[in-house]
């Protein structure tokens, strides 16, 4: 059986250590991706993407290639949509990252963010899933974490714990929307 990375339409035997890593590593061997690259890889419609970009969700790509940091952008917030709202999301990136246009102020590289985010889920998935085993999880997550300003680990903490409870949400409504199905 095979899941898929959050975020994405890329399948991976399972969530675990570094799978998100290796995935980048692989897609961005050559460089950046196109938007076309980038809509099949998250089943998002290209005008969905443009529009994050115009709104400073996304930045610029260039020459018309998204980098990885990008695409990972686009991946976190395509994957806290499904439980979200923008407004909530865009403050959620912003608490670890300032002004979502302006990267000299980021106090993490989005990808990995996201790359710490899918290692926590590998070790969530396989246990408890409520506040005191999701905040040890974090803590896991960022202890390499070298702290640019003092305060970021915590910052950065509280938005993996954020994004796990987000993920299971929408987890947890998929399943209740495949058993209301089954009713009908």
């Amino acid at each position: 059986m095979s899941t898929r990375l959050p975020g994405t339409t890329i399948e991976v035997s399972e969530i675990k250590r570094s799978c998100s890593r290796i995935m980048f590593d692989g897609i961005f061997a050559a460089g950046g991706i196109t938007l076309s690259q980038v809509s099949v890889m998250t089943d998002l419609e290209p005008h969905v993407i443009q529009n994050w970009v115009k709104r400073g969700f996304v930045s610029s790509p260039k020459n018309r290639q998204y980098s990885k940091s990008q695409f990972a952008r686009i991946v976190v917030i395509n994957m806290l949509r499904e439980s979200l709202q923008l407004d909530s999301i865009c403050s959620l990136l912003s608490h670890i990252n300032g002004d979502l246009k302006d990267r000299s102020d980021d106090l993490i590289d989005d990808c990995e963010l996201y790359h710490k985010y899918v290692d926590m889920l590998s070790d969530t998935d396989k246990g408890r899933i409520d506040k005191a085993a999701v905040r040890e999880a974090a803590k896991k997550a960022a202890e390499d974490y070298c702290e640019p300003v003092p305060g970021a680990r915590e910052r950065l903490c509280r938005v993996l714990q954020v994004m796990t409870f987000a993920h299971y949400a929408s987890r947890c409504k998929k399943n209740a929307e495949e058993i209301l199905s089954a009713i009908d």
